[in-house]
């Protein structure tokens, strides 16, 4: 099997921060190779220093000769048509790149923007060909289905994983056991040589000099640390009422392109909907409608007074790019709201998104792509919102941060809409999905994205196979009917605890609000405040609860 790329004790810094240190790693005929790393840990430049964009501080790129390379930036520009849609540039760029018939393709997040019938056929392409492939990635579905290997580059160096994506989660976790287990073994040891070199000078002058150099060794290697360190999202959500919004009758054209064709839809509370349709359709313009940044040409939005919308936008991160960090923080809050008991500075919130003291000291203007993200983030959940409207939420975030923001959304108490291309992310989160078909037709589909392919797939097998019993003209197949509501299918098992503890927990509520109500009603004064103040919360309490527990008592 013929080497195409050979990489030899690569280091690379930036300012006092080093990326990497020694990376040696080879590329050979038909590999497909997918680079993971958290953000700001230099996958991009390396990716770069590859394609001869950037030069590393040390080591050698040596490939074979006359390899036909190509390399597909994260920001793809094209000044010969700024009309098309991030997405379409994208296409258009890899479809280039293709027709060029490169030995070793080196892709740098090669999915984001795409619409997802562009990424499958991406996906298509490059499982069916020969082609050699290196790419960075954060679509978990892309990397399970074309890569034979996964590279990581963790605390500085390069570790590689023959397999999938799945099968390296599980290396992983065993190397990182391993690791944690030779540590404990070194400080173990740390510690009975400790006390040895504490004895004075002369209790161990005549000691082998290599157990004092055996010492130090030990001591420089009980620094590591494996602690994760992971954006930490465990910002409340306010209140919302039972009413959220309403849209009714909802028409928007631009020109003879139609966005929305008489929509109306009554959100419930607690929905968590994802939008998918092809790149033009006009998802973005579906969210910006809702939030009353473009105006509908007919119909209308009607939302409830208690809603809060949380915004993460496509277009990135709207701050002023000459304030440092902390200062564009500040500007928003002064004080985070975790929950009744907890709060925190702009400093200790960032700090929870893994902006350090220093970092926070940088300008906007000067922070990665990655970066820019987590501090979109940040600046959205800082301000508690009860509904959340996600337009691509996981471009540029690593996956450790995708995780993360998934188990968040899980578990929030409140509303999300969320426009994504990612598969695995829609199908972690959503409850059912709009379907923007083009030509203002929305469909509501009550499942996930999977569940989605899976219908389209057993339809057309269904019409592919259907037998014409005579020469007659068959009558017209009824069309498949879609649900307008969402999905209600029976309960888990988590669903079933929940609806067992919020049973107790409304008896407990109830109970103390009845106590409250007869304190009142007795004319005693004492600490009337906070008894008040504890009666409207648990007012509330009690209205999100019961809510709660009948949409579930509902599926059983």
């Amino acid at each position: 099997m013929a080497v195409y790329l050979q990489v030899e004790n690569l280091t690379k810094s930036v300012g006092d921060r080093m990326l990497w240190e020694d990376v040696s790693f080879g590329v050979n005929e038909g590999d497909k190779i997918g680079l993971i790393a958290k953000n700001g840990t230099g996958k991009s430049t390396l990716l770069r220093i590859l394609a001869g964009k950037e030069s590393p501080d040390s080591g050698r790129v040596t490939f074979a000769r006359g390899l036909r390379v190509a390399f597909l930036p994260q920001d793809v520009t094209d000044n010969h048509d700024d009309t098309r849609s991030g997405g379409e540039r994208k296409r258009a760029a890899i479809e280039k790149l293709l027709e060029e018939e490169p030995q070793l393709l080196i892709l740098d997040e090669p999915t984001n923007h795409l619409d997802i019938d562009t990424v499958e056929w991406l996906e298509g392409i490059l499982r069916r060909k020969r082609i050699a492939l290196l790419l960075v990635t954060h679509d978990r579905y892309f990397l399970d289905r074309v890569c034979s290997r996964i590279m990581e580059i963790d605390m500085g160096h390069l570790y590689s994983y023959d397999g999938n994506y799945a099968n390296y989660l599980r290396r992983r976790s065993e190397r990182i056991e391993a690791l944690a287990a030779d540590l404990a073994k070194v400080k173990n040891t740390l510690r009975k040589e400790q006390d040895w070199m504490s004895r004075q000078p002369q209790a161990r002058a005549g000691k082998a000099k290599y157990r004092i150099d055996a010492y130090y060794d030990l001591k420089e290697r009980s620094r590591l640390d494996l602690t994760e360190r992971n954006v930490t999202l465990d910002v409340k959500s306010t209140y919302i009422g039972n009413k959220i919004f309403e849209a009714v009758e909802v028409n928007k054209a631009f020109g003879d392109k139609v966005v929305l064709r008489d929509f109306s839809y009554i959100f419930a509370r607690y929905e968590k909907v994802g939008i998918i349709g092809h790149n033009g359709v006009g998802k973005s313009t579906f969210i910006k409608m809702l939030l009353g940044q473009v105006q509908p040409d007919s119909g209308h939005f009607d939302v409830g007074e208690t809603v809060r919308f949380g915004y993460y936008s496509q277009e990135g991160l709207q701050l002023d790019p000459g304030k440092k960090v902390i200062d564009a923080i500040t500007d928003i809050a002064e004080d985070v709201v975790v929950n009744e008991k907890m709060h925190y500075t702009p400093m200790q919130f960032l700090q929870r998104f893994l902006f350090t003291p220093a970092d926070q000291q940088k300008y906007i203007s000067t922070l990665s792509g990655g970066e820019r993200c987590r501090l979109h983030l940040a600046s959205v959940l800082m301000r508690s919102p009860n509904f959340l409207i996600l337009d691509e939420p996981t471009n540029d975030l690593d996956i450790v941060t995708l995780g993360l923001l998934e188990d968040y959304l899980r578990d929030f108490a409140g509303c999300v809409i969320v426009v994504s291309h990612d598969r695995f992310f829609l199908d972690t989160i959503v409850d059912h999905l709009f379907v923007m078909e083009g030509d203002g037709v929305v469909r509501d589909f009550p499942g996930n994205y999977t569940e989605y392919r899976k219908f389209l797939q057993d339809k057309k097998v269904a019409e592919s196979t259907e037998a014409t019993p005579t020469k007659a003209v068959a009558p017209p197949k009824e069309p498949q009917k879609w649900r307008q509501e969402p999905l209600t299918p029976k309960l888990s098992y988590k669903e079933k605890k929940e609806l067992e503890a919020l049973t107790v927990e409304i008896d407990q509520l109830t109970a103390e609000k009845a106590a409250l109500e007869a304190t009142f009603a007795s004319g005693d004064t004492t600490d009337i405040a906070t008894r008040s103040a504890r009666y409207e919360e648990i007012k509330q309490l009690l209205d999100t609860k019961e809510i709660r527990w009948l949409d579930l008592s509902e599926k059983e």
